[in-house]
């Protein structure tokens, strides 16, 4: 499989093996199977596996351990996540070394190779319009973040429990990336990769996404890339599998053109949406949610078909299924 720098880290392949399936968010599956779909895709060249504690209550990793076994293929690498919020400071490095730790033990690998802060990041007096009684539990406070969580992961990378740290670039747009602008930023960041550039229940804010933008500014900041949501938890495939959010169902309602033309072209609505994400600009590698061997054999098929058809791509943001209102008036 093709492979693309991580931002100024390592060849990454262009598709990333994601835990959420495995650990089955994205519908059901067995841990037979998840296992087999873990050992068929290092076998298709997928050499990067993202991983987090919060799929299926650490499925997921224990997926990840059992199919490798302690001994992963050379050259793969391993990420995951630590939902911090924004508790006590003194508390905040003793929450993350736990929850890596823990990971390390439950995947069988010596050294995560990515930690991401997987909470909002926001201004110190900002109200969240959704959820704003707990957005302590979802979102970390900009001061937080620079004055503590920084120096934590910088421990832990001293500590040789990380070899470098992230974050989920979901939160506040203009937050996100005055993270990725700052003198000490992260090396890679996850960030909304779909044609509706829609976050979807993930969203908890009422400014735009700004998803796009998000990537540029990451990419112009040496900051690597990894596309997520690229078929909006399951609103760009062909039909929802499974129970789905509200905001779910209204982006499948939404993208019903798009269906329509993947009919007419002869594509799959999933593997199309995947191979637009991969041509999205400052995008390193998308992250699957596949949940078996079937769907991770169609998405490997699509990817190594090569770059996406220009003309296909504009056909797609002709429809356009992602227009939001400006966050500045226009002239």
């Amino acid at each position: 499989m093709e492979t693309r720098t991580l931002g100024s880290l390592w060849p990454v392949s262009l598709l990333t093996l994601g835990g959420g399936g495995l650990g089955q968010i994205w519908g059901e599956t067995s841990r037979e199977e998840a296992v087999a779909t873990v050992r068929a895709a290092a076998d298709a060249g997928i050499n990067l596996f993202d991983a987090a504690p919060m799929y299926g209550r650490g499925e997921a990793e224990m997926v990840f351990g059992e199919a490798f076994d302690g001994s992963p293929p050379e050259g793969a690498r391993f990420t995951t996540k630590c939902q911090v919020g924004s508790p006590p400071a003194g508390d905040v490095y003793e929450k993350l070394e736990k929850s890596v730790v823990r990971s390390l033990k439950t995947m069988k690998i010596d050294r995560v190779d990515l930690f991401f802060l997987h909470s909002n990041i926001c201004p110190d007096d900002y109200i969240y319009a959704q959820n704003a009684d707990v957005q302590h539990v979802f979102a970390t406070k900009w001061s937080l973040y620079e004055n503590t969580l920084i120096p934590a992961f910088e421990k832990l990378k001293e500590k040789g429990l990380i070899a470098d740290w992230g974050i989920t670039g979901t939160g506040l747009p203009k937050t996100i990336m005055d993270a990725l602008r700052a003198d000490k930023r992260p090396a890679a960041a996850q960030v909304v990769t779909n044609f509706l550039d829609s976050a979807g229940s993930m969203k908890r804010y009422e400014e735009p996404p700004e998803p796009r933008n998000i990537a540029r500014t990451a990419a112009n900041n040496g900051v690597g890339v990894l596309g997520i949501r690229a078929v909006q938890a399951g609103a760009l495939t062909a039909a929802l599998d499974r129970e789905a959010a509200p905001e779910e169902h209204a982006d499948y309602d939404k993208a019903a053109p798009y269906r329509a033309l993947a009919l007419e072209l002869g594509e799959d609505p999933a593997v199309l949406a995947h191979r637009y994400a991969l041509a999205m600009a400052g995008v390193d590698t998308v992250i699957l949610g596949v949940k078996n061997r079937q769907e991770l054999n169609d998405l490997v098929e699509g990817a190594n078909k090569g770059p996406l058809d220009p003309e296909i791509i504009a056909r797609i943001d002709a429809l356009r299924l992602n227009f939001q209102i400006p966050r500045m008036p226009l002239d």
